[in-house]
């Protein structure tokens, strides 16, 4: 067994570097004496790191503070907003998306264009979604990372999309894929695009620590997060509630099985159900009162709380979010789903469930991609710095 060994100056200044910076984005306006007392680091320290966190861009400094007694006045202190961006990337069943999130965590641009990618190959999308990034790079912001949200099962460790029922996919390393087709010399970091939205819905939305975020498009996803963190499962394959199966006798789903919860309550069935050709149209004819329209929503409704009691029974969620189309449907959607969660959750009595709208809508997954490629810089800001550096 190897000795523990001393940490080296470099740990030490990596390790200090982020409690300085952390203080700085929990507690913007932070003067450098306020962020050593926080942290309780010496103030040569807090002065040495800010300087060089200054240097490389990530903090920026503002107003000299008020001082009641003599003495220099402090300066405040904030995470710069032309600091590095995370560039967010969303590849959908039938769109690609884009998005750039700054330091402070505000969405600095956005894009969206439409592309029935189930029929092409992971080679042709990935090329669009190159075109998608060199486009948003011409913005001629400073990119310290890249996350990309897919809808499948992406192995934590490796970042490879073992499967996508929808798309057709299965085995592809998106990471070594978009590096072969866009010179990115930033960290590329790949995800479920349930998970990034839940952890979108964590950072920008409620609050609330403990719940269940489900977005319901072509397919249906669940990010679960507990203690504000987000549960993925031992690999990262956890949150496929789409892929649970609600009725044994209902129809074969693109995954080998039958009766999926997708199958039921996703979108192509809800439209199909109406009798509506586009989502704008079943929202017009929702609003117009149309019954088939209206029972076909109220029927999703039914079949998704029977997926989301299971998980809400197996784990004590007390929250249900409800985020991409679901959103957009919840006035229609949320009375037949809290009515059929206390028919089915065995805590109801005590503590029924609470059903949420997401704030953030059918952008959650693109902007937790993004924002998930800043905390990353956030958490860790000496590779940046000594990259900016050199």
């Amino acid at each position: 067994m190897s000795r523990p060994q001393p940490a080296s100056q470099h740990t030490v200044r990596r390790h200090n570097s982020a409690l300085v910076l952390d203080a700085i984005t929990t507690h913007p306006g932070s003067s450098r004496a306020a962020v050593s007392a926080r942290t309780g680091l010496t103030k040569a320290t807090v002065s040495s790191l800010v300087d060089r966190m200054i240097a490389a861009g990530l903090v920026v400094e503002g107003e000299a503070q008020a001082r009641s007694g003599p003495g220099r006045r402090g300066t405040a202190l904030h995470p710069s907003p032309d600091g590095p961006h995370g560039l967010g990337v969303e590849i959908g069943v039938d769109y690609v998306a884009t998005c750039l999130v700054d330091l402070t965590g505000r969405v600095r641009h956005r894009t969206l264009r439409a592309s029935d990618n189930r029929t092409s190959s992971p080679a042709r999308v990935l090329t669009k979604v190159a075109t998608a990034i060199r486009n948003t790079l011409k913005r001629d912001v400073p990119i310290g990372g890249v996350g990309v949200a897919v809808p499948g099962l992406v192995e934590t460790a490796t970042g490879t999309l073992r499967v996508a029922p929808n798309l057709g996919w299965e085995e592809v390393d998106i990471r070594d894929e978009l590096r072969a087709r866009v010179a990115l010399e930033v960290p590329v970091q790949v995800g479920n695009e349930a998970n990034l939205a839940a952890l979108a819905e964590l950072w920008h939305g409620h609050g609330t620590q403990d719940f269940v975020h489900v977005s319901g498009e072509i397919g249906i996803g669940a990010g679960i997060v507990v203690a504000g963190a987000l549960f993925d499962g031992v690999r990262g394959f956890g949150g496929e509630i789409g892929h649970l199966q609600v009725d044994p006798n209902g129809p074969p789903c693109t995954c080998g099985s039958r009766g999926c919860l997708e199958r039921l309550a996703g979108q192509d069935e809800i439209l199909k159900s109406a009798g509506c050709p586009t989502f704008d149209d079943l929202l017009k004819a929702l609003r117009a009162g149309d019954p088939s329209a209206t029972t076909a929503v109220s029927e999703a409704a039914k079949w998704l709380a029977t997926a989301l009691s299971g998980a809400v029974n197996l784990l004590d969620l007390p929250t249900v979010v409800l985020g991409g189309t679901y959103a957009r449907l919840a006035p229609w959607l949320t009375t037949t789903l809290e009515t059929t969660l206390r028919e089915r959750v065995l805590g109801a009595r005590w503590s029924p469930t609470t059903v949420l709208t997401s704030t953030l809508g059918a952008e959650a997954a693109v902007r937790g991609a993004a924002t998930t490629a800043v905390r990353a810089i956030l958490a860790d800001p000496d590779p940046y710095i000594t990259a900016a550096q050199s």
